[in-house]
């Protein structure tokens, strides 16, 4: 005897086994009870939800012979015959291969003659969007006034794609996608009933791999027992059937991301390729993962949306803390878009790859959601500078430090006795004294206004960012203005942590003590700031100029 597939083998047969779809097959079995049976009827929704098994459930139910509080009895001749498909009442057509008017008009000559036993004929026409225009234009008078012994069931998964006139003259019946627990439940009975030995966490993957679509889990749970026929089914292995990823792994992958460990997300990545494991799946289990990271900062009693052990409610509780809510949007928004694009992709990793770069690294990215996350950031250093818990870098040679074992610039080659470290290391450290440099003259002020550009391109830390396109002008003696164009960088430059960062770079790298003063630019103003020295201006005047004090 040959295999039977487990979605073949356990379809529904009464409207008691079918789950998930309570609403519609509790109407159902109300009109055949009360006999207000309709004339066509349109199931729509997701694959794998029941549309065809309830259509078949139904076909018996209206011509049995002794149906059971609306349900077929399954057991009296008329339901047999049915479900061995060797009755003539019952016509199952499957759009996608009948799709012409040719055979809508077979149809139309049928339905002429009544049912030889029995008391409905019923037409089921699947993938009913397959159909073309003439087609359903032949079945339109039909479907509006058919004899009383006939019924239309129409089954769709794109019901956006049937004519109007054809969704007006049917009673429309929307199947939702199956629950996860509902899908588990299923599963769980099943392996029972078949003797198989599965782990829990196993067939709960299992079911949130099928998407809603209890036909797909059957087909998966099928897939994993015959791989590991005679084992206990783990969820390792589910794991290694499906091409899927641990949780573990994203755990490591979004602590790398949010770190921005570009080279630690490149090299998980690597690992998960040469695992064997689908890209695409990857991808989709990590949104889902980030989701739940969402949830947990976003919701009060996030634990009860979540189904998962205590372990991974642990862990992912911990995932939470490492990012804020505008930056985990900004992360499933990518993923997102990355999962779409992979359908039509032929270099899925590449993709993926640069999904992941886009992730460490937002300044690439060139979109609003990347620059809040990189002010946000600038805000978090600025506040540190502040607050003092972090150190201002300075470039100069006075950092240069004496690596033990290394012979000082100007010294002779060769390593340094150990006791003259010693030495040097037990004597008290005596703080450098603070050296009053000069003020800056006109010349120093000169020299710094022509590379301004070159110091703004120097200068390390926040200060970078919120000095670029900016402009100096005098500001006095041993001072020079900074001119801002911008108001959002005139805010985050006057601070006093970006300008005592500033002047001392000045002082390191140009020896001269120069005050800096800020000021916003006014809407269209010039600035063309001319410096001369007294010798020029005399000159240029022919007069002596005279400073008197006040």
């Amino acid at each position: 005897m040959s295999y039977t597939a487990l979605y073949r083998k356990w379809r529904p047969v009464s409207f008691e086994d079918v789950k998930g779809q309570d609403p519609i097959v509790q109407t159902l079995k109300n009109q055949i009870t009360s006999e207000r049976i309709g004339h066509a009827y349109l199931f729509c929704g997701t694959r794998g939800t029941g549309k065809t098994s309830i259509a078949k459930i139904f076909a018996r139910a209206v011509n049995c012979e002794h149906p059971v509080d609306g349900s077929p009895c399954n057991e009296c001749p008329t339901c047999k015959a049915i479900q061995s498909g060797s009755s003539m009442n019952v016509v199952e057509i499957d759009a996608a291969s009948n799709n012409g008017v040719e055979n809508i008009r077979d149809i139309r000559d049928q339905v002429q003659y009544p049912p030889t036993e029995g008391r409905y004929r019923v037409y089921i026409i699947d993938e009913v969007h397959m159909l073309s225009i003439g087609a359903f234009n032949a079945l339109l008078k039909t479907l509006e006034e058919p004899p009383s012994y006939v019924i239309f069931i129409l089954a769709t998964t794109e019901v956006h794609k049937i004519p109007i006139t054809i969704l007006s003259r049917c009673q429309r019946y929307d199947f939702k996608r199956i629950s996860l627990e509902t899908i588990g439940d299923r599963l769980r009975e099943l392996t029972r009933a078949e003797h198989i030995e599965v782990e829990d966490r196993a067939l709960m993957y299992i079911a949130k791999a099928a998407d809603g679509s209890l036909r797909d889990g059957l087909s998966l749970l099928d897939q994993c027992v015959a791989f590991h026929f005679g084992k206990v089914l783990t969820y390792d292995n589910a794991l290694e059937v499906l091409g899927a990823v641990d949780s573990s792994v994203f755990s490591q992958m979004f602590g790398a991301v949010v770190e921005g460990r570009t080279r630690d997300c490149i090299c998980t990545l690597e690992e998960i390729v040469i695992q064997g494991r689908e890209l695409g799946q990857f991808v989709n289990d990590f949104i889902w993962y980030m989701r739940n990271l969402l949830l947990i900062q976003s919701a009060d009693d996030a634990e009860g949306l979540l189904d998962m052990s205590e372990e991974n409610l642990k862990q992912l509780k911990e995932d939470g803390k490492k990012a804020d809510g505008p930056t985990l949007m900004r992360y499933i928004r990518v993923f997102s878009e990355l999962s779409n694009q992979l359908r039509y992709a032929s270099q899925k990793r590449v993709l993926v790859e640069v999904a992941l770069i886009k992730l460490t690294r937002p300044s690439m990215e060139p979109n609003l959601d990347s620059v809040l996350q990189r002010l946000a950031e600038l805000e978090e250093q600025m506040e540190d500078l502040e607050a003092g818990r972090m150190a201002i870098p300075m470039a100069g040679p006075s950092q240069t430090a004496a690596v033990p074992g290394t012979a000082a610039p100007g010294s002779p080659a060769g390593p340094v006795p150990q006791a003259q470290f010693t030495q040097a290391q037990a004597e008290p450290q005596v703080p450098a004294e603070k050296v009053s440099l000069p003020k800056a003259q006109l010349e120093d002020l000169k020299l710094v206004r022509n590379e301004w550009a070159k110091i703004v391109r120097s200068i390390g830390g926040g200060a970078k960012s919120y000095l670029r396109d900016t402009v100096v002008e005098p500001g006095g003696e041993g001072c020079l203005t900074i001119v801002f164009m911008d108001s959002m960088n005139y805010d985050m430059g006057k601070r006093p942590t970006v300008i005592g960062e500033l002047e001392r770079y000045v002082e390191t790298n140009y020896g001269r003590s120069i005050y800096f003063k800020t000021r916003l630019a006014g809407r269209g103003e010039r600035l063309n700031t001319i410096y001369v020295t007294q010798e020029e201006l005399e000159e240029k005047i022919h007069m002596d100029i005279t400073y008197e004090d006040e």
